[in-house]
């Protein structure tokens, strides 16, 4: 049985996202890993997938929008606080934020993330401005 864990947001990044978004990391259990990340105001992300993690995204902060596509669908959606949507896996996917503020959102990855090699690079809906 694992001890209770609790932990504070950390106020500098634990590292930089393959998409190019600021990442603290928070928890993890086995079945999947919690995490913040922040895209400055402005920015564009490098537009990505995975290769075995699917995620949940809940946004806590900014305005923008979240471009996704599968082998199937395609969809542009705004995004902001109080906004939550899926990442399943393969999905090809590219965020931006507003100018006036970062985005900024939470996000469950199961399982957790495996590692550097996860993530690789689609072409985007637009031009990255990170990475």
């Amino acid at each position: 049985m694992r001890a209770f864990e609790t932990k504070t947001l950390g106020l500098a990044p634990d590292a930089v996202a393959p998409d190019g978004t600021a990442v603290r990391l928070l928890l993890a259990l086995s079945g999947g890993s919690f995490a913040h990340f922040e895209l400055p105001a402005g920015a564009v992300s490098q537009a990505v997938a995975h290769r075995t993690v699917e995620e949940i995204w809940y946004f806590v902060a900014g305005k923008g929008l979240l471009w996704r596509r599968d082998g199937t669908s395609e969809s542009e959606v705004e995004v902001a606080s109080g906004v939550c949507v899926t990442i399943p896996l393969g999905t090809h996917f590219q965020f931006r934020a507003d100018a006036d503020a970062p985005l900024a959102f939470v996000a469950i990855t199961m399982p957790p993330w495996p590692g550097a090699d996860e993530a690789f690079a689609i072409p985007g809906r637009w031009q990255a401005t990170v990475g």
